[in-house]
């Protein structure tokens, strides 16, 4: 595990080129390799990033009782056919599911086989706050009780059995639609999940429970049909590139005036992601499946058809992803023209502009959620800082920020970047950025 002293030194300015391939999608994998512990069967999974948080969570089934091999660098084969669900209950399990959030989709499928399941109140991401009703809620229709020691941070769930039910979410919530499918897939009777989540990941997530012979219809809408099987049985699955990334390359690409390919993106799976990016003026062409971005000297925001500043905001698919608003708000910084850039589903995560202040961007933080971004149109570069990343994506920004600018940059509490982006300095050294982990 990386400490959090590690630091990236950055000397910024220098244009980038070469090709880049996206990692394996790491909010799928947190899901995919939850689902595991449905079948006694072994389950192949290729395209795993090798991340922090992907490797916590596969050290944690393994000490649950999940058989693991390492095929090659990026495939594993599981088998869940000796768990040992009391470890749940153990101190050292308590330390590392409180570390990992992505630890709360072990409750579904837990359920689901095991009728019961235990988790520490997970950590995370500090960006707001992050409600677990869903998930519970969803576990409670289904027929499971669960209890909470507030003393000890710590969920008990059980059900003698769990009976297929009409559910209408509050909110859809990525993590709570998986879960609840995972939970519903074995349930007695048909689950109706209403206002489902539809993220690619989720579409990614029942693909797989299918072909281990569960029953789901509506993959890709908000409205999921589970007809419960008595058991599952095991499969191959290869996940998705990792679309955080592809964004996130767009946007260092934009912004250091690079010339780089981005390779194998499923570019059918993106969503509005690349046309989002395209409204700050960031030209691209598909070559395939791959993303092509020219080095651009400037590129100017487009407005509204009335003339009106552009907004971009995020929301729940197929609408803006909320991981790439950092991302789109530090491309902006560059660009000729304004935008702001609303945050709505997160309280905390812009937090970071302040360092891009320090560095000389325009930008004025309206409120918790909204940041308006006044491009410099490369009238002057950003100048080099030491800063701290506060979380995943903000710390990328921070990167790409850093990239760009004059002379050199000091990113402090890089273990933030890691648990998300795989050997992102190595990889970036290798399109000929100066950044060195110290």
């Amino acid at each position: 595990m990386l400490s959090s002293v590690d630091a990236f030194e950055v000397r910024g300015g220098k244009q980038l080129n070469g090709q880049i391939t996206p990692q394996g999608a790491k909010n799928e994998a947190l899901q995919i390799l939850c689902a595991v512990l449905l079948t006694k069967e072994k389950v192949k999974i290729s395209n795993i990033p090798d991340i922090h948080d992907v490797n916590l969570l596969i050290t944690i089934l393994g000490n649950i009782g999940v058989k693991v091999e390492k095929i090659s660098e990026d495939t594993y084969l599981f088998q869940a056919d000796e768990v040992n669900v009391d470890f749940m209950r153990s101190d050292e399990f308590k330390k590392s599911g409180s570390a990992l959030r992505g630890s709360i989709m072990l409750v579904g499928p837990l359920l689901a086989r095991f009728k019961r399941a235990y988790m520490p109140k997970p950590g995370g991401d500090k960006i707001g706050r992050r409600r677990l009703d869903t998930h519970f809620l969803g576990f409670e229709s289904l027929g499971a009780t669960f209890s909470y020691d507030s003393d000890e941070s710590f969920y008990t769930v059980a059900a003698k059995t769990l009976k297929g039910c009409y559910l209408h979410l509050e909110e859809p919530s990525v993590t709570g639609t998986a879960n609840i499918v995972m939970c519903a897939v074995m349930a007695k009777g048909t689950t109706t999940i209403f206002n489902a989540a539809c993220e690619p990941y989720i579409q990614q997530l029942c693909e797989m429970l299918n072909k281990m012979g569960a029953k789901i219809t509506g993959v890709g809408s908000n409205l999921l049909t589970i007809d419960g099987v008595e058991s599952l049985s095991g499969c191959e699955h290869r996940m998705l590139p990792d679309m955080i990334e592809i964004g996130s390359f767009i946007g260092l690409a934009a912004m250091t005036k690079s010339e780089i390919t981005i390779k194998n993106c499923r570019i059918d799976r993106l969503g509005n992601i690349p046309a989002t990016f395209a409204k700050l003026g960031i030209k691209m062409e598909f070559r395939g499946d791959d993303i092509y971005i020219p080095s651009q000297e400037h590129y100017e925001i487009s407005s509204f058809i009335d003339g009106s500043v552009l907004t971009i905001y995020d929301g729940p698919w197929p609408m803006f992803t909320p991981d790439l608003i950092s991302i789109i708000l530090v491309s902006a910084i560059q660009a000729k023209g304004s935008v702001l850039v609303h945050q709505k589903m997160f309280e905390s995560r812009l937090f970071f502009v302040d360092k891009l202040i320090d560095m000389g961007a325009q930008i004025i933080l309206c409120d918790p959620h909204r940041a308006n971004v006044i491009g410099i149109d490369r009238k002057y570069n950003l100048k080099g800082i030491t800063m701290s990343s506060p979380d995943i994506r903000a710390g990328v920004a921070l990167l790409i920020a850093a990239l760009s600018a004059d002379g050199k940059s000091v990113i402090n509490n890089v273990n933030q970047i890691d648990r998300g982006y795989q050997y992102i300095d190595k990889r970036l050294q290798a399109l000929g950025a100066d950044i060195i982990r110290l």
